[in-house]
């Protein structure tokens, strides 16, 4: 069920809700691109029929409004209109990749509300002390992210080339990101299901334009307005061992920082084995749904 509401500020949100109204409630916060679709495979979701499983387009990203200049932070702020709209008390939330950051700003900022969180294949902050942030990262995502802090305005007619070639032809999203990407994230990558999610994903999310993406990346690159370390809520997080999107420094910085963490890393995993975590994720977050 797709359904609009609007913030504080009278900003649109796209919210998207499926699974059982009456189960544990689990806010999804999606990837970099990414929108409320594509999120957690079909599979999974059907597996948790008693879940209640809620999503939404962050800012700029398919029917969402834009909101220039957001930060990390901002998240919590739309994740509790989103919550406040739907009658919930209190929630779970689940980020997965450049969602992974939202979903610690929400346990962070809104500790009455959050039950649990799982951050998976979290980059930790740009600013984060005694941490070498680019190491250990693919060549292709140091370029991308260097070209984003140092010329912006370039980067954005980047993305907005790529939106666009994206719209035309969803596919070569999935080509060009094999690159610099371990065995185990080519292999899921190649699974039909998989791939199909990711795509919808992509279709939905740039739909209208690249702003949500150029947005969220500018965001990740900044001061993200909260302190991991200020969390109280419990929080499980999940790394990939030879991630080279976000290396596994960055793991262990956020392992050290965020108090009442659950660190998981998998030694054989990458980046993209955060799908395939997904289910002993879910029973960690809803343990009363079967």
């Amino acid at each position: 069920m797709t359904l609009d509401t609007r913030t504080q500020d009278g900003r649109g949100l796209t919210v998207e809700e499926y699974g059982d109204p009456d189960g544990p409630p689990v806010i999804l916060l999606h990837g970099t691109p990414g929108g409320r679709f594509g999120l957690v495979p079909e599979d999974v979701l059907t597996a948790r029929p008693r879940t209640r499983f809620i999503s939404y387009d962050r800012p700029g990203y398919g029917g969402s409004d834009r909101r220039p200049g957001r930060r990390v932070a901002d998240a919590a702020r739309d994740v509790r209109a989103v919550a406040d709209a739907l009658d919930l008390g209190s929630f779970s939330v689940l980020g997965l990749f450049g969602g992974a950051p939202h979903a610690l700003a929400c346990a962070a900022l809104l500790p009455s509300r959050v039950r649990r969180a799982a951050a998976l294949a979290c980059p930790a902050p740009p600013d984060a002390r005694d941490l070498s942030w680019f190491d250990g990262m693919a060549d292709s995502a140091v370029e991308e992210y260097t070209l984003a802090l140092t010329d912006p305005l370039a980067y954005a007619d980047r993305l907005a080339a790529r939106a666009a070639d994206i719209r035309r032809d969803p596919a070569q999203r999935l080509v060009a990101l094999r690159d610099g990407l371990t065995d185990s994230d080519r292999r899921i990558l190649s699974t039909p299901a998989i791939g199909e999610q990711l795509l919808r994903g992509y279709r939905e999310a740039l739909r209208d334009s690249s702003y949500g993406w150029l947005d969220d990346t500018l965001a990740l690159l900044s001061n993200w307005g909260f302190d991991p370390a200020t969390v109280t809520r419990p929080v499980l997080l999940w790394h990939g061992a030879g991630d080279t999107l976000s290396p596994v420094g960055h793991f262990k910085w956020l392992a050290h920082h965020v108090p009442r963490a659950r660190p998981v890393l998998e030694q054989d995993a990458g980046h993209f084995g955060a799908l395939e975590a997904l289910p002993a994720v879910l029973d960690w977050l809803a343990p009363s749904a079967p």
